[in-house]
Order: C-alpha cells, then sequence, then structure tokens
C-alpha cells in the first residue's frame, strides 16, 4: 500500500514538472495552485487571490517555503480552529512574504484530507498546518511518504497517533486545557453563577482537560467565597461534536431548571446550547477560540467568557522560528504541550482568558491577572488527570452521556 501511494506521488510530481516546463511556470515563484475544492455557497472571510497571499507585487520574497492550510470538516468561516489557523496563516505568510494557501476537503474522511494533502504537495507547497485531532490519521498517511515537507499539527495528541512514532518531519501542539477551563469555572462563580452547566461533546482527552479543570475552578472559587453548598454543575457529554434537536431539548430542561451558564466544550455542540438559552435568557462559556462574536448572535451579551486555546500564537510563532529563523530541528518529531508561559501577561500564555470576558467588580481584570500569576508560580494547582473525577466540595451531577 506505501510502496503504491509513494508511486502515486512520484507519477503526481512528473505530471507537475512536465506540465510546468509546457507553461514556462517556476515551480519555486509562486505558480497559481489548484483550486481547493470550497463551498462556493459559505463566503470566504477573504478571496483568496494572489494578492492577498503575498505582499506588493504578487511574486513572494521568500521562495525556499510555500504555507498550505487543510480545513478539517469545517471551513475557514467556523469562527473557531479553522479560522482561526487560516487567519493566523494567512497573517505570517503576508507579512513574511511566504506564499499561501489553503485547501478544504470535499468530505469529512481522512481520505479526503489526504487527498487535500496529496494536492498541496503537488502543487509545490512544503509547509502543510493541520488543525484538529481529526488529523491523527492524515498524519500516519502522508508523514512518511512526503520527508521533505513539513507538517505543523494542532490540537493532534498521542491518543489521536496509536501504536505510532512521530516522524521528525512533523511537530504536533497541544495544550492544557485543564487551565482555560480551570480559569473559566473560576471566573463564573466570582461573577456570582451558582447552577452552573458543562456540556461536552465527546468525551475524548482534551474535552474531559476541559470538564474537569471548569470544576476544580469553580470549586476553587466557591471555597474562596465560602459558598461551596450553593454551587452546584451539571455535566453530560452529547457523545457528538455538534448540536442537534435531542441535545437543544436536553439543554431546555438545564435552563429551565435553573441552570444560569454552561460551558459548551467540543466543536459544534454549543448551537444547542445557545437555542436554549436564547429562550429564556441564559449564559454561555465559549470554547478554544473567543466566540463571544458567534455565540452572541443568539442573544446579546448572553457570553460570559471562553476558555482558549492560544491557536493562532501557536501558528505565528512556530513559522516565525521555523521559516525565519531555521530552527525546525527544535519542533521535529516532538509533541509539545502548551500552557503558560508568564505570570505576568496572561495574553502571552497559550491558554487564557478573552478580553470579551464579562468582567465585573467581584472578578475584573486585576483579579485575573492574579488568577494567572497563582497559576504560573505553582500557588494554585490544578490536576490534569482525566482518569478520576476531580476531588471537590461543590456538587457535581455527573450525568453521563446525553445520546
Amino acid at each position: 500500500m506505501k510502496n503504491a501511494k509513494k508511486l502515486t506521488a512520484l507519477l503526481l510530481s512528473l505530471a507537475l514538472v512536465f506540465a510546468l516546463a509546457a507553461c514556462g511556470g517556476n515551480p519555486s515563484g509562486g505558480a497559481a495552485s489548484t483550486p481547493a475544492p470550497v463551498d462556493q455557497n459559505t463566503p470566504a472571510p477573504a478571496t483568496q487571490t494572489p494578492d492577498d497571499q503575498t505582499p506588493d507585487d504578487q511574486t513572494p520574497a521568500n521562495t525556499e517555503f510555500r504555507v498550505a492550510m487543510i480545513t478539517d470538516y469545517g471551513d475557514i468561516t467556523d469562527e473557531s480552529f479553522n479560522q482561526t489557523t487560516y487567519e493566523a496563516c494567512q497573517e505570517f505568510c503576508t507579512a513574511n512574504g511566504v506564499d499561501f494557501t489553503y485547501k478544504k476537503p470535499a468530505g469529512d474522511s481522512t481520505a479526503d484530507r489526504v487527498a487535500m494533502v496529496d494536492a498541496a504537495v503537488v502543487d509545490g507547497y512544503n509547509v502543510i498546518v493541520m488543525p484538529g485531532f481529526a488529523f491523527g490519521a492524515t498524519i500516519i498517511e502522508v508523514a512518511e511518504l512526503y520527508p521533505d515537507v513539513k507538517f505543523i499539527a494542532l490540537d493532534v495528541a498521542e491518543v489521536d497517533l496509536p501504536n505510532y512514532t512521530l516522524l521528525d518531519n512533523t511537530y504536533c501542539a497541544v495544550y492544557q486545557e485543564e487551565l482555560s477551563g480551570y480559569m473559566a469555572g473560576y471566573a463564573a462563580v466570582k461573577l456570582g453563577y451558582k447552577h452552573l452547566g458543562f456540556l461536552g461533546g465527546m468525551s475524548v482527552p482534551a474535552v474531559v482537560r476541559y470538564g474537569y479543570g471548569f470544576v476544580q475552578g469553580a470549586d476553587a472559587a466557591a471555597a474562596e467565597m465560602g459558598i461551596t453548598g450553593d454551587v452546584t454543575i451539571e455535566y453530560a457529554y452529547g457523545n457528538q461534536f455538534y448540536g442537534d434537536a435531542d441535545i437543544t431539548a436536553y439543554m431546555d430542561t438545564w435552563y429551565n431548571n435553573g441552570v444560569e451558564v454552561v460551558f459548551a466544550a467540543g466543536g459544534s455542540i454549543y448551537t444547542s446550547a445557545c437555542e436554549a438559552a436564547a429562550k429564556v435568557g441564559g449564559k454561555l462559556i465559549g470554547v478554544d477560540v473567543d466566540q463571544a462574536a458567534i455565540i452572541d448572535k443568539y442573544g446579546e451579551g448572553m457570553t460570559v467568557t471562553s476558555a482558549m486555546k492560544g491557536l493562532a500564537p501557536t501558528v505565528l510563532d512556530t513559522l516565525d522560528d521555523v521559516i525565519n529563523n531555521g530552527n525546525w530541528a527544535n519542533y521535529g518529531g516532538n509533541i509539545e504541550t502548551l500552557g503558560m508561559v508568564s505570570g505576568d501577561d496572561p495574553s502571552a500564555n497559550y491558554v487564557q482568558l478573552p478580553e470579551s470576558t464579562q468582567w465585573a467588580d467581584t472578578f475584573g481584570e486585576a483579579d485575573y491577572q492574579a488568577l494567572v500569576k497563582g497559576m504560573y508560580d505553582g500557588t494554585i494547582t490544578v490536576s490534569d488527570d482525566i482518569a478520576a473525577e476531580p476531588t471537590v466540595t461543590i456538587t457535581v451531577n455527573y450525568l453521563g452521556n446525553i445520546k
């Protein structure tokens, strides 16, 4: 099977060489790529023209590297993983004169994602950025096939690469979700919410870390305030990464029974929580990126905060170090866990709360900075153990899977 794929890649590469020779193209000078199979019914946040990809004269200043981003099962308007990664790639490449494109798979399968990697490589792109755990199987397929291509994967963990040893042309960045989950739970209770909900997607490690961190943060805040007996968390997983009528009905029950704010963590499952919250004036906590803009479409001021991962800083920092500083050796073959790098500047960390947080006298920006400082210097500790439910003094009702 591997030999067949290598032969296919070789034939594709030879076809490219002959095509370029026939057209007088320059494979290192930013030849136009094959159009990606994007959804024509969904407008992109920016049109994908040469002017968008390279500064000034359409000719990349840096011809050694060409960057392609592959979307997972979403698109670059998802206001989450794909859009954040796309915009960070575009920002870096525009600023540094690096040719950039993106490709959207035709469907949600490993074969579809592999096909887009194949197309990007044939088009001459040699740095491939892939956001999301769904790319685990893709990495296993393509890393050996294209040893001269550098693969940068966001949120692909060891569990997504079963029985696989990462090759030195691949770098994976994962995050300490329990830390930003803790921040969100702590903030929610400090802001006066006592009946909380955690709606996870599937109980994969990253989602569980978010949830258990959320529980620990809420418990810590309740203990500081002397209200542990008054705080309750309803805790469930949808067992899928999207909302639907069944999950919305379940969320209706939560909000109608007094839940004030739900932390929805897992793909687009937040849509069900939003639909239910909008009916009763409920609140939400976003995940991964600052989701205030998309959640507040369901109701103004609906978003309390978001438990964020530093997707954009990861892309910008890694591309800069690899392309401008030539430091791929520091990345290749590694799965790196990113978390806190500063106790003084919360915005410098790879896990954080956004500026859009609904600050109040009981939890303002100074309080958040103090929280971050304590977490950074070890005064405040957060367990990353997902093998057992956290030991807390507040009430947590673990309800299992909704579906």
